[in-house]
């Protein structure tokens, strides 16, 4: 069975936790300000295909499949099935400092076939692939809603 990932970071975010939850919600919205992820095509309602690429020179071809979405507890959470299967979340609590403390967990298996047999090879090489990405959602979300909130 494939190595299991799992993942934790904490975005700072410059905006009220009801437009950062917004902004996350709208995943179709991601490739606007997140640039790992190149493109995101709807399915069905709850249902969509992701390409993803970051540093490595490879493309993730995902199915994110809506799992929870909760704007009360401010909670997203989506199944994710192709080259990773699992889940990833968000976890959106207001902070004095930031604006917006937004938690990003993910438990993913590596199932493409390339990336599973050099997995536990190159996990370094996944695990500062997949933060170098997070860093970069973080600036690219934070940049967006300055520009949508305007001067």
């Amino acid at each position: 069975m494939a190595r299991l990932f799992v993942f934790d970071h904490l975005w700072r975010v410059p905006a009220d936790p009801e437009v950062a939850y917004a902004a996350l919600a709208d995943v179709e919205g991601y490739p606007r300000w997140w640039p790992e992820i190149k493109v995101v095509r709807r399915i069905d309602e709850d249902c969509g295909e992701a390409e993803v690429r970051s540093v490595l020179p490879y493309t993730l071809c995902l199915v994110l499949t809506r799992a929870l979405e909760d704007p009360s507890q401010r909670r997203l959470r989506v199944a994710i099935e192709g080259d990773l299967a699992g889940w990833a979340a968000f976890e959106l609590a207001p902070d004095a400092a930031a604006g917006t403390l937004a938690r990003y967990r993910q438990e993913v298996r590596v199932t493409a076939r390339y990336l599973s047999h050099a997995s536990p090879l190159a996990e370094p090489l996944l695990r500062f692939n997949h933060g170098w990405m997070m860093r970069s959602g973080e600036r690219g979300l934070a940049a967006y809603l300055r520009r949508s909130a305007g001067p």
